[in-house]
C-alpha cells in the first residue's frame, strides 16, 4: 500500500483525525514556509475529512515541494 499526500489549509488542521493519518500531532505535520498550507500523509482509503482534496503520489508531492515557487523550500 502506497502513501498518499494531501495539501490542506492551516485553518483545516483542527479537523484532522490523527488516528487516520501517518502524522501523530500538529507538530509532526509539514507546513509551508508561510505556514498557510499543510501536507497530510495517509495510507489506504481516504479519511472522511480529506474527501474532495487533491491526492498526490510520493513522486508528485516531492516534485511539488522541491520547486521553490510553490512555497515549501527556499531558493
Amino acid at each position: 500500500m502506497k502513501k498518499k499526500y494531501v495539501i490542506i489549509k492551516k485553518e483545516d488542521v483542527d479537523s484532522i483525525e490523527f488516528k487516520h493519518i501517518i502524522e501523530t500531532s500538529k507538530t509532526t505535520l509539514r507546513y509551508s514556509l508561510n505556514g498557510e498550507k499543510v501536507i497530510v500523509k495517509f495510507m489506504g482509503d481516504t479519511p472522511k475529512f480529506l474527501v474532495g482534496c487533491i491526492e498526490y503520489s510520493h513522486n508528485e508531492i516531492i516534485e511539488l515541494i522541491n520547486d521553490p515557487a510553490n512555497g515549501w523550500i527556499e531558493e
